[in-house]
């Protein structure tokens, strides 16, 4: 069973930058369209954005202009990079694929890495 591998996090002042990593564990061939989402202490994962296969990316407006999500095809890795962190970023976060290209082809699905602590002291 491929799984979703996080890598990153940790703590950061204000101001701070983080970038988080997500590939998937054993040898494929490619990721789907990917999501970033967070969870807060106390409150459900909610979106962060999102990137197709085309690389097309969207975000919600909390993030917009500090977070970038990027993908890199050749190692089925997808990217979360964060500046400008402020102390309400902080949260457990979350990357999602849509599907995972394997051996046997496109294995369509809903793929969570396991979570990665980001923590944004003021």
């Amino acid at each position: 069973q491929v799984q979703l591998v996080q890598s990153g996090g940790g703590l950061v002042q204000a101001g701070g930058s983080l970038t988080l990593s997500c590939r998937p564990s054993g040898r494929t061939f490619g990721l789907g369209a990917m999501g970033w989402y967070r969870q807060a202490p106390g409150n459900s994962r909610a979106l962060v954005g999102t990137i197709n296969s085309a690389g097309q990316t969207m975000y919600v407006d909390a993030v917009k202009g500090r977070f970038t999500i990027s993908r890199d095809n050749a190692k089925s890795t997808a990217y979360l990079q964060m500046t400008s962190l402020k102390p309400e970023d902080t949260a457990v976060y979350y990357c999602n694929a849509g599907g995972i290209w394997t051996s046997s082809g496109y294995d369509q699905g809903d793929y969570w890495g396991q979570g990665t602590q980001v923590t944004v002291s003021s």
